[in-house]
C-alpha cells in the first residue's frame, strides 16, 4: 500500500489554501444572499421562508401590515379586526390587550409539549399542579382574577375565547345560543364591548 503524501510543494500548498479560502467566501456569499437583500432602488426583498404561507394569507385577508424591513405582521385576531372596523374604541382595544397580557403571562395559555409515556404514572413534583410557578405568574394571575370578577361569567367567557384564544366572534356568538350568523356576531361583539368597558373602569383606562 502506498503511504499518503504528507508534504506538499510550496505551489501546491498555496493553491490548496487559495481554493479553500475561495470555497469559504462562496459559502458566506450564499448565506448573505439567503437573508434580506436590497435591490438597486433600495426596496427590501424578504427571504422566502419568512413569508406567510398562501393558506395563512387567505385567512388573514387584508388584515395585515408590512413593516419597513418587509416583515409582515398579521392583524386578523378578533380584537384587531374589531378595532380596525371601528367596532371598539382605542380604550377598549387597550383594555383587551392588557387583559390578554395578564392571561398569557399568568401561564394560562398552555404549552406545546408532548407526553412522556414513561412517566405517565409517575408523580411530577416540579409541575406545581397548575399553581403559579413564579412570582411573576402569581402577580399576573391576581390581576387576571380581578378582571374576571369585574366582567362577570358571560363577559369572562367572551373575552377568554375572542380575545385570548382568538376565536372568531361568530363562533363565540354560537356558543351563547344564537343560530343566525349576523345575530351571533352582533351578540358576541356587544358582549365583548360591555366586558371591555368593565375593564376600562377597573384599570382606569380613558374617561370611562
Amino acid at each position: 500500500m502506498s503511504r499518503p503524501i504528507r508534504n506538499l510543494e510550496h505551489g501546491q500548498a498555496h493553491q490548496v489554501k487559495f481554493s479553500c479560502s475561495q470555497h469559504v467566501a462562496e459559502k458566506a456569499n450564499q448565506c448573505r444572499g439567503s437573508k434580506l437583500t436590497r435591490t438597486r432602488r433600495g426596496q427590501v426583498v424578504v427571504e422566502r421562508r419568512a413569508l406567510p404561507t398562501p393558506e395563512r394569507s387567505r385567512r388573514a385577508g387584508a388584515d395585515y401590515e408590512r413593516g419597513d424591513t418587509g416583515q409582515i405582521t398579521m392583524r386578523d385576531s378578533p380584537l384587531e379586526r374589531a378595532f380596525t372596523r371601528n367596532v371598539i374604541t382605542q380604550e377598549q382595544y387597550s383594555a383587551g390587550q392588557k387583559y390578554r397580557h395578564h392571561w398569557y403571562h399568568a401561564g394560562l395559555a398552555g404549552q406545546l409539549a408532548s407526553f412522556d409515556l414513561n412517566r405517565i404514572f409517575a408523580q411530577d413534583l416540579g409541575g406545581f399542579s397548575g399553581m403559579a410557578k413564579t412570582e411573576s405568574q402569581l402577580f399576573h394571575r391576581q390581576r387576571y382574577r380581578e378582571a374576571a370578577d369585574a366582567v362577570g361569567k358571560i363577559g369572562l367567557h367572551v373575552l377568554e375565547w375572542a380575545v385570548c384564544r382568538e376565536t372568531v366572534l361568530e363562533q363565540v356568538g354560537y356558543s351563547l345560543g344564537w343560530n343566525s350568523r349576523p345575530q351571533a356576531y352582533a351578540a358576541a361583539a356587544e358582549r365583548m364591548k360591555t366586558a371591555l368597558d368593565d375593564l376600562c373602569r377597573l384599570w382606569g383606562i380613558g374617561s370611562r
